[in-house]
């Protein structure tokens, strides 16, 4: 596949399932290393190009990456095949820059503690060579700015620099000992020349060769520059933010609203959604996250804590849930206990690249809806089916509501999650593909392997409307017969737009898988 060893498939067959291999690791811990809480990477995200890579950490800072395996080479990878240019094998980042974005707050009205941890980061448009981007925390979004700025010097100075002194002044041995009188400002009581003449050396030719002082670039430095800051306009913590189409308004969504922005105006925002009861007491479902379609600037989608998807049109009365669209799977007779309202609310929706298909992501499964069919998901992956029974255990340690975050390769053919102890999954959602692979965030990512299931997925372009269920594993145990670690669990990764190459975090680390 693009970015590695082409998997080709058989005609009209299934695309063949990826050999996934270690690519680099970043802030990579030593045996026995404690890791500070403030350095947990709590978001990941690449820009549309997939040459620059973003992470935020619970310490408020934010991290950026870029490619070098085109750059180096001068040109984008289509213009190198062109050439007939040797390209590297996989996409290849290296340290690029960070800032600190947020720092801890206090709400005095509310005595409330505001954590400086980073909940989402979106890239934004560039500019004239700088990098844009959103970073949020529970609060307040901010909109940085990120530009190389040339360091100048002053060079070709005519003074001997012999002459010099350490704070720049220039002196000479004939007035060390001189007992001419200077005046306090460096003036000559001599109105002549001579006075000037004893204290700077002249290049050769007298002073008509003088010339001005010429200013040059030597080197540059990344600055990072807080161009707004989009605040008091959520009551809850923020949960999501998305960059819409049009490159000039984006969506921030709480537990209750959905407000939407002007990228250049910070002190004004429209409430679009609003799920707040009048009586607080009737509140059934909160808002878990919300997605602008990718092509469609009027159309975005948000899910809620009961495991459904609504589609809207900002055209029509978005305050209106007649007006939106409702996705949302039956449940199964007799299947209803305590955990089944936990366990169902998504933690995270990505739309693909087209715009047609959305994937959501609650405690225990993976599920691809299309929006042109309202009766249930297409698709349902088993994450970590093997949790079932333990339930009550994930209950009592607040594990069951870890919020996993979710992603879908440029191609559409794929989709990737993540699981506990730093494990994540891939599987194929091509037509007929049975593909289904759990790897782990380490330098040997194929080492916890679980036997494919059998049963093929149906094609996304079927009319079939039952609900295809993939990826059982064997309950209690890994593939290699190690008991799962709960404390150890990987949220936040992120697929490159146009390669198939994943970056995933671990704790403080970040991983990065091509295939």
């Amino acid at each position: 596949m693009n970015g590695g060893d082409e998997v080709v498939a058989a005609p009209g067959g299934p695309p063949q399932p990826l050999e996934w291999k270690f690519s680099q690791v970043f802030g990579e811990r030593t045996a026995g290393e404690e890791v500070q809480e403030v350095d947990i990477i709590s978001a990941i995200e690449f820009d549309k190009t997939g040459d620059h890579l973003a992470t935020g950490d619970r310490g408020g800072r934010v991290v950026l990456f870029e490619r070098t395996d085109t750059k180096d080479n001068g040109g984008t990878r289509r213009d190198l095949e062109r050439m007939d240019y040797p390209i590297s094998r996989h996409p290849e980042f290296r340290y690029k820059t960070e800032f600190q974005s947020h720092e801890p707050e206090f709400d005095y009205l509310k005595s409330l503690e505001i954590e400086e941890k980073i909940n989402k980061i979106r890239w934004c448009q560039t500019a004239n060579g700088a990098l844009f981007l959103l970073s949020t925390n529970d609060k307040t979004i901010k909109f940085w700015k990120v530009q190389e700025k040339k360091v100048k010097k002053i060079s070709e100075m005519n003074v001997d620099p012999s002459k010099a002194v350490g704070n720049g002044n220039l002196a000479s041995s004939s007035n060390l000992g001189s007992s001419k009188t200077h005046l306090a400002n460096g003036g000559c009581p001599d109105r002549s020349f001579s006075c000037l003449s004893n204290d700077i050396s002249f290049p050769p030719g007298g002073i008509p060769s003088l010339r001005l002082p010429q200013v040059t670039s030597h080197e540059t430095s990344l600055v990072a520059r807080c161009r707004r800051v989009y605040a008091h306009a959520h009551d809850y913590h923020i949960n999501s933010i998305s960059n819409n189409s049009d490159g000039e308004t984006f969506i921030s969504a709480d537990d209750l609203r959905i407000n939407l922005w002007n990228l250049e105006i910070s002190n004004q925002s429209f409430n679009i959604v609003d799920v707040k009861p009048a009586n607080m007491e009737d509140l059934t479902e909160v808002i878990t996250s919300a997605e602008f379609h990718p092509t469609h600037c009027n159309t975005l989608a948000y899910s809620s804590s009961k495991g459904s998807i609504r589609l809207i049109d900002l055209r029509q009365s978005a305050l209106c849930d007649s007006h939106a669209k409702l996705f949302e799977e039956q449940e199964a007779p007799g299947a209803r206990s305590f955990f089944t309202e936990i366990i169902a609310s998504i933690s995270d929706i990505k739309f693909g690249k087209d715009g047609r298909y959305i994937l959501s992501r609650d405690y225990m499964t993976l599920k691809l809806w299309d929006i042109n069919m309202d009766s249930g998901p297409v698709t349902t992956f088993q994450v970590h089916e093997y949790l079932r029974p333990k339930l009550c255990d994930l209950y009592e340690n607040d594990s069951i509501f870890d919020k996993f975050e979710c992603c879908l390769s440029g191609d559409g053919l794929r989709v990737a999650t993540g699981s506990y102890s730093n494990l994540f999954r891939v599987f194929g959602c091509g037509t007929g593909s049975t593909e289904a692979t759990t790897l782990e965030a380490s330098k040997n990512p194929m080492r916890r392997q679980v036997p494919t299931p059998s049963r093929p997925s149906r094609s996304l372009s079927s009319s079939i409307t039952r609900v295809v269920r993939r990826g059982a594993e064997n309950p209690g145990v890994d593939a290699n017969g190690n008991c799962f670690d709960f404390t150890t669990k990987l949220l936040h990764l992120a697929w490159h737009p146009t390669e198939n190459s994943i970056a995933c975090a671990a704790a403080n680390s970040l991983y990065m898988y091509y295939a």
